[in-house]
């Protein structure tokens, strides 16, 4: 007689009876398997992003137009390694060390943003990413301060208010671009051009099309769709656009009704070839990241060895 499948049910009907009733779900409480991993994948890839997005910014400290700048994005890009490090220690608490995500990183067997593995050609490029990119993370995180997972949501308050800050950071420098130059205003235009779909791209595919959506918005790990969120960042961004005199680069965008935008048909086929590895900078990327692994091996052996000591 089987006595497991009943207990099981009851594990699950009392889990979901807590996700019903808007009750975080804490490391120490009993959770699917299929939940578990689901948080495992999200958050780690999340933490990735935010690593990995450091390098594209990272290129440009040293040739920031003025010392104001340089601060500025010197500030971002440690905000950014502080996200990561929120992430991780979230991920661990779901059984899984912070060595083994890495590992996993590393081999390909993880992954990140698809965002990233794009080349940051000029200053505009910087802007354009605090502008479009951390305005595309702001509105999937806003979200994600209400996700199901205690641990995870308390990690998105604090990154959602430093995101709002690199939001700001990158539109103030492409509206002191449009403010320059005919030259200077070609640079930020094309900035757009280039980082506008990768940016509609960081929602994901379209629901229909996602494996994990339908169960991550089942167990409220996602609260709003991919669908929805990139439409939500569309309606907002294309007024920010034509403040500044930017045109977004969709030739078939419609407005039809009072600040509601269809847009035109994103390359799905690039967004996955971006994802399987071939993408302008994927390999640049994680070898980056694998040098500066191996080679901060000593800070962090020093770090363990001084809390041992302690």
């Amino acid at each position: 007689m089987n006595t497991i499948a009943p207990a099981m049910e009851e594990l699950l009907a009392a889990f979901e009876e807590k996700i019903n009733a808007e009750v975080k779900i804490e490391p120490k409480d009993w959770m699917p398997e299929e939940y578990r991993q689901h948080l495992i994948r999200q958050i780690s890839q999340h933490a990735h992003s935010e690593v990995i997005g450091m390098q594209p910014e990272g290129n440009w400290i040293s040739r920031a137009p003025s010392l104001r700048s340089k601060k500025i994005l010197l500030a971002k890009i440690q905000d950014e390694g502080g996200h990561g490090l929120y992430l991780y220690s979230a991920a661990e608490t779901l059984g899984v060390s912070r060595e083994q995500f890495i590992a996993w990183l590393h081999e390909g067997k993880a992954k990140y943003s698809s965002v990233f593995n794009y080349p940051t050609l000029n200053w505009a490029d910087v802007g354009a990413i605090g502008w479009l990119v951390d305005g595309a993370a702001i509105t999937n995180q806003v979200s994600l301060q209400r996700t199901s997972y205690g641990p995870y949501a308390r990690a998105m308050v604090r990154i959602c208010k430093e995101e709002s800050f690199h939001q700001r950071q990158g539109y103030e420098i492409m509206w002191r671009m449009m403010e320059g130059t005919k030259a200077q205003q070609q640079m930020a235009q094309d900035a757009l051009n280039r980082w506008w779909w990768p940016a509609l791209m960081m929602f994901g595919p379209h629901d229909s099309d996602s494996p994990h959506s339908s169960l991550a918005m089942k167990w409220k790990i996602k609260r709003e769709s991919n669908d929805y969120l990139r439409d939500k960042f569309i309606n907002k961004t294309i007024p920010q656009a034509e403040l500044i005199g930017l045109k977004v680069p969709d030739p078939n965008l419609q407005l039809i009704s009072e600040g509601i935008y269809k847009h035109g048909d994103i390359n799905w086929d690039e967004f996955w070839e971006v994802v399987k590895g071939n993408g302008p900078c994927n390999q640049q990327r994680l070898e980056h990241h694998i040098k500066a692994h191996k080679e901060g091996a000593w800070v962090r052996a020093t770090a363990l060895a001084s809390k041992s000591n302690n």
